[in-house]
C-alpha cells in the first residue's frame, strides 16, 4: 500500500452541498461563508453608506450534491489542491468556485467518489472553466481520478419499479476533451504527493449497512439490455487525510457502503484515530431510518476515541443530524456550502496519538 504522509495543515472549503448555513455558531477553525466574503474577498463597497455590500447575487447556491475543495500542506513543501466530487450540474460548481474565489488553475486532481450524477454532474463544466482560467499554461491539465467501472445508466426503482434514471455521467472521452486526464483506479492509492489517500473497494462488514435500496443499473450483456438491481454501488470510494497530532479526516461523499464500513476500513488500513468524518451519510428517508441508531452508537460509543467532529452533509437527512447532535453535542457540526474548515496539525502532540479501538 502507498504511504500516506502526515500533514501539518488541512483546509476544506465546501463548494456544493444541499444546505446553506450562515448563522449557527461553529467550532474553532470553521468559518461561515458570509464572514469570508466580508473579511477576505474584497466585497463591493456601497457608495452611499461606505460599508460592504452583502452581495447575494454572487454568493454560493445550494444543490443536491456534494463537492469539497481539499488543500493539504506539509512544512517545507508546496500545498496541494484536490477537488473531491463536483456536484450535480453544470451551474452550481461554477457559480460557487467563483463565489469563493477558488484558484481553479491550482487544482491538480478531481477525485470522483462514485458514478452518480449528483457527484459527477459538474465535472465537465469545471474542467472547461479551469481550462479557460489556465490558458497561459497549456501544459497544466487536471487529472480526473475515477473508478474504471463507469455505468451506462443508473436509476431508482422503489418497490422494484423503475421510476427514473439519473443523468449520464461524463464519459472518459468527454473528460479528455474538456481538458482532463483520465486516471482509472480500482485499488487504494495515495495522491497529492502522498498527502491524500483514495480508497479502493470498501469492504462490507456490518450487518445493517446494506447499500442503496432500489438502486438499479442498465446492463447490456450479449445483446440483452435490461435494468439490474445494484444496491451495493461497489465503485464508491472515500478519501482520507492524516493530520499531525489529530488523526484521520475522512471524506465519504454518499456512504452507500455505510459510514461504519468506511470508518472501519480506514482504521484497519492506518491504525490512526478518526478526527473528523465529513460528507453524506445516506441515512435520509423512512427506508433507512433503522440504520440511524446503530450508526450513531458506533460513532459515539463503539469507536474509541470517538471523532472530535462529524459533519453530516448532503444525503444524511434531518433525523440523522438530530440523532448525532444528541449523541455528540457540539461535535456534530451543521456544515454547508461556502463554509471553510482549517485543521492545524500538532507535531508535538503526535506522541499522544494512540491506535483506536472498536468495541
Amino acid at each position: 500500500m502507498d504511504t500516506l504522509k502526515v500533514v501539518d495543515r488541512l483546509t476544506v472549503t465546501f463548494l456544493v452541498d444541499n444546505c446553506i448555513e450562515w448563522m449557527t455558531k461553529l467550532p474553532p477553525g470553521f468559518t461561515l461563508e458570509l464572514r469570508q466574503h466580508l473579511s477576505d474577498h474584497q466585497p463591493p463597497i456601497d457608495p452611499v453608506t461606505g460599508v460592504p455590500f452583502i452581495d447575494l447575487e454572487n454568493y454560493c447556491c445550494g444543490a443536491h450534491g456534494f463537492s469539497a475543495l481539499i488543500e493539504t500542506g506539509v512544512a517545507g513543501e508546496e500545498p496541494h489542491l484536490i477537488l473531491f466530487d463536483t456536484g450535480p450540474d453544470s451551474q452550481s460548481i461554477i457559480r460557487n468556485v467563483k463565489a469563493m474565489q477558488v484558484p481553479v488553475h491550482r487544482i491538480e486532481r478531481i477525485i470522483l467518489s462514485h458514478w452518480h450524477a449528483d457527484h459527477s454532474g459538474g465535472m465537465l463544466s469545471f474542467l472547461r472553466h479551469r481550462s479557460t482560467m489556465s490558458q497561459a499554461d497549456a501544459t497544466s491539465r487536471c487529472v480526473a481520478d475515477v473508478h474504471p467501472d463507469r455505468p451506462i445508466a443508473r436509476g431508482i426503482a422503489p418497490l422494484d419499479k423503475v421510476i427514473g434514471r439519473l443523468p449520464a455521467d461524463p464519459t472518459f472521452e468527454e473528460i479528455e476533451a474538456a481538458g482532463g486526464i483520465v486516471e482509472t483506479h480500482r485499488e487504494g492509492h495515495a495522491v497529492a504527493n502522498g498527502t491524500v489517500w483514495v480508497s479502493g473497494e470498501i469492504p462490507r462488514v456490518t450487518s445493517f449497512e446494506a447499500g442503496l435500496p432500489g438502486a438499479v443499473r442498465w446492463m447490456n450483456n450479449e445483446g440483452e439490455a435490461k435494468w439490474v438491481k445494484e444496491e451495493d454501488i461497489m465503485d464508491e470510494r472515500y478519501a482520507t487525510i492524516d493530520v499531525a497530532g489529530k488523526g484521520l479526516v475522512l471524506f465519504s461523499a454518499c456512504s452507500h457502503a455505510g459510514i461504519v464500513n468506511v470508518v472501519k476500513d480506514a482504521v484497519a488500513n492506518f491504525s490512526r484515530p478518526v478526527y473528523m468524518v465529513i460528507g453524506g451519510l445516506h441515512l435520509a428517508g423512512t427506508d433507512l431510518a433503522d440504520r440511524i441508531p446503530p450508526t450513531v452508537a458506533f460513532l459515539s460509543n463503539q469507536l474509541k476515541p470517538c471523532p472530535a467532529y462529524v459533519l453530516p452533509m448532503h444525503c444524511s437527512g434531518f433525523a440523522a443530524k438530530v440523532a448525532l447532535e444528541a449523541a455528540l453535542g457540539e461535535g456534530c457540526v451543521p456544515a454547508g456550502v461556502g463554509i471553510k474548515v482549517d485543521v492545524h496539525g500538532d507535531r508535538e502532540g503526535e506522541h499522544m496519538i494512540f491506535p483506536p479501538s472498536i468495541e
